[in-house]
């Protein structure tokens, strides 16, 4: 019977694959690096989170959200966002694009979808946020899979 409780806390991963760790972080600082926004990139991982179903990472990035100012309203509608009027075009063409990249098993990637980021992202940022993407749902599988402790709400990260 499945219990609650971690498979693998994140410090032991951290400990039996460090290079996994560190190429995921480098993955992270590049895209920081090449100028993503990083409230933007927040909600990203946020939302990618919330349809993965993955505690650890939802919280760490509300945690960092919070600590990046991001206004509680978004945080508060992110998991309604398309019905919300609290998100700007460009959130919401990110955040449309991170859910056809999220549920790309349930079906292909549509060009309508597409054609919505690319009206407000310049084809450095498509790349960008589409890593950054990527990266979050590579995140959410280990830390999902694995149950990772959440972080407790407002700690540092």
């Amino acid at each position: 019977m499945d219990t609650l409780g971690p498979r693998m806390e994140r410090s032991t991963f951290e400990l039996l694959a460090p290079e996994v760790v560190a190429a995921l972080r480098a993955v992270s600082r590049a895209l920081e690096a090449a100028g993503l926004d990083q409230s933007l990139s927040e909600l990203v991982k946020l939302r990618a989170s919330q349809i993965n179903g993955c505690s650890f990472c939802l919280q760490y990035h509300l945690n960092l959200a919070r600590q990046l100012g991001v206004p509680e309203r978004k945080l508060d509608m992110l998991a309604c966002w398309a019905e919300s009027g609290a998100f700007s075009p460009r959130e919401r063409a990110a955040l449309a694009w991170t859910e056809s990249l999220c549920r790309m098993p349930q079906g292909p990637v549509e060009d309508a979808g597409f054609e919505g980021l690319a009206a407000h992202f310049s084809p450095a940022e498509q790349a960008q946020l589409t890593a950054a993407i990527a990266v979050i749902n590579a995140w959410n599988r280990i830390a999902g899979s694995l149950r990772f402790t959440p972080p407790s709400a407002g700690q540092r990260c």
